[in-house]
């Protein structure tokens, strides 16, 4: 993960108990393409990072997350032509486990932030944000400095003690 890794998710510890750095058993990156296949792209690097860290029990609330937070950022965050300059895809999902958490994270060049909408079951769309909170331990938001522009929208899941 190195340096970019280390700069998405620095605010994303603040208010929890502290971790060693050196406690991260495994982290994954996935360069998604600025098209509505990558939620499915998304989804498919999930199942497989999981299934390599053998946690494959958190794929259906993780996979939900994850495709709530790619779509959100493919319908919200990317400009009218992103393909551009060229240059890296501009959404990334990053994938991280600890001993007792796993948190994944999606970058993208907006700044602007998340706004959860009003949470009507009815309603096809305005529930992402709802859906990440209720599956997730808890989520949130920052803004990217130096380099990288943009943002990250992560979720963190707490992993049970007794995993086999």
């Amino acid at each position: 993960m190195g340096t970019e890794g280390s700069t998405v998710l620095s605010p994303l510890w603040r208010g929890l108990p502290p971790i060693a750095p050196s406690a991260v058993s495994n982290s994954a990156s996935c360069a998604l393409p600025p098209r509505f296949e990558a939620v499915r792209t998304a989804r498919r690097f999930t199942r497989s990072t999981l299934q390599q860290w053998e946690l494959q029990g958190l794929f259906d609330d993780v996979a939900l997350v994850v495709s709530e937070l790619v779509t959100n950022s493919m319908r919200y965050a990317l400009p009218a032509d992103p393909i551009g300059s060229g240059a890296e895809p501009p959404v990334r999902l990053h994938l991280m486990r600890w001993t007792s958490r796993l948190v994944c994270a999606v970058r993208d060049p907006s700044e602007e932030g998340p706004v959860t909408g009003e949470a009507d079951a009815s309603a096809e769309c305005g529930r992402g944000l709802f859906l990440v909170e209720s599956f997730s331990d808890t989520w949130g938001w920052h803004p990217l400095a130096g380099a990288l522009r943009g943002k990250v929208v992560w979720a963190l899941f707490r992993l049970p003690d007794d995993r086999d």
